[in-house]
Order: C-alpha cells, then sequence, then structure tokens
C-alpha cells in the first residue's frame, strides 16, 4: 500500500505541474490516465467517487 500511496503522490505532483504549465501534451496526458487508474485502485476510489456523486446531485437540483 505505501508504494500505491507513493505513485499516486508522484502522478498527482506531475500531472499539476503539467497543467500549470499550460501545454498539455501527449506525454502530459498519459500521466493523467495513469493518476487516474492509481486513484481508482486505491482506498480512496470510493470516498472520491461518493464526492463526485454528491457533487453531481446538487449540481443536478439546480434550477436555473
Amino acid at each position: 500500500m505505501v508504494v500505491s500511496i507513493s505513485v499516486i503522490l508522484l502522478l498527482l505532483v506531475l500531472a499539476v505541474v503539467f497543467l500549470r504549465n499550460g501545454a498539455l501534451k501527449l506525454s502530459h496526458a498519459v500521466v493523467c490516465i495513469l493518476l487516474g487508474f492509481c486513484l481508482a485502485s486505491s482506498s480512496m476510489a470510493p470516498t472520491i467517487h461518493n464526492g463526485i456523486t454528491a457533487t453531481a446531485d446538487i449540481v443536478s437540483s439546480l434550477k436555473p
């Protein structure tokens, strides 16, 4: 578990650096995809899923 958390943190830092750079290239997109796969297989996945679901519910209940 320690190795996967360190890989997730490394990929997260790389994704943030790439996004701040302003030029998202193919290699940057691959890092973001790998970050997504690592997050999906981590123990944080249910928390992330619940947060996204709650946000989607709030946004869908808003009336313009």
